[in-house]
């Protein structure tokens, strides 16, 4: 089943970008998945193509207008439409690798992308619009948060990874940052690869690796050791 994702925005051009490019490009081109792009720009019924107005109450800045932007959604993604829906912005909830992990598994995403200051409230309640955060800032758009946040996530489809392996030890895939790599020359700069990596003995060098990722992920971010890995983000 091809993964579509749907993505709504006031800069049609900067799609695919990035997304077009490597894996995630080569998946896009062999049909692994597929990508919509709608101009929010195109559903404005004034001669002007009006997309945004003053905030209600004042204050600086613009807020996209309700109206022009349901209408694009609903030309996207019709009532009918299962595909969760999501708005990437600075106060919504951080996005992870499970969460990365369910939309891959959910079959597409619809994902709108905001500009100026942001973008009228009851679109997000009429819409059923989750946000979506990539992290603690604040960006000129949603263009680059939608691209980072397809790319995490058609790199989980089946098949887009070379070696399945690739998907299951990398950082956050099991609570913890991943373990150093290293590879030839053994002899870089007076730097050696660690010996226990070229004893061709797997258990030893399985539990050298988990060590590293627990001592890793204690010094740069503790925070994960204290979530319950059990835990399972679900996608609404």
């Amino acid at each position: 089943m091809t993964f579509a994702a749907s993505v709504l925005t006031l800069y049609p051009d900067m799609f695919p970008g990035p997304l077009g490019l490597s894996l995630a490009g080569a998946a896009l081109e062999a049909g692994t998945w597929s990508l919509d792009v709608t101009n929010i720009r195109d559903h404005a019924s004034d001669r002007h193509h009006t997309v945004d107005d003053t905030p209600a109450g004042g204050g600086p800045g613009m807020v996209m207008k309700p109206d022009v932007l349901a209408a694009a959604i609903d030309a996207a993604a019709p009532a009918d439409d299962e595909r969760p829906r999501f708005l990437m912005s600075p106060r919504g909830r951080r996005f992870d690798q499970a969460m990365a992990r369910n939309v891959a598994e959910a079959g597409g995403a619809v994902i709108v992308c905001g500009r100026f200051e942001g973008i009228d409230e009851r679109v997000i309640e009429a819409r059923k619009l989750e946000e979506i955060s990539i992290g603690d800032y604040v960006l000129s758009g949603g263009e680059p948060a939608a691209i980072v946040f397809l790319d995490a996530i058609v790199r989980l489809l089946p098949g887009v990874m070379g070696c399945n392996l690739s998907g299951i030890e990398e950082s956050f895939e099991n609570g913890l940052l991943e373990h150093p790599h290293y590879t030839r020359p053994r002899d870089f700069e007076g730097l050696t690869i660690p010996d226990v990596l070229l004893s061709g003995d797997h258990a030893a060098i399985a539990r050298w690796r988990h060590q590293r990722a627990e001592q890793l992920t204690a010094e740069r971010r503790p925070d994960l050791l204290t979530v319950d890995r059990n835990e399972k983000t679900t996608v609404n």
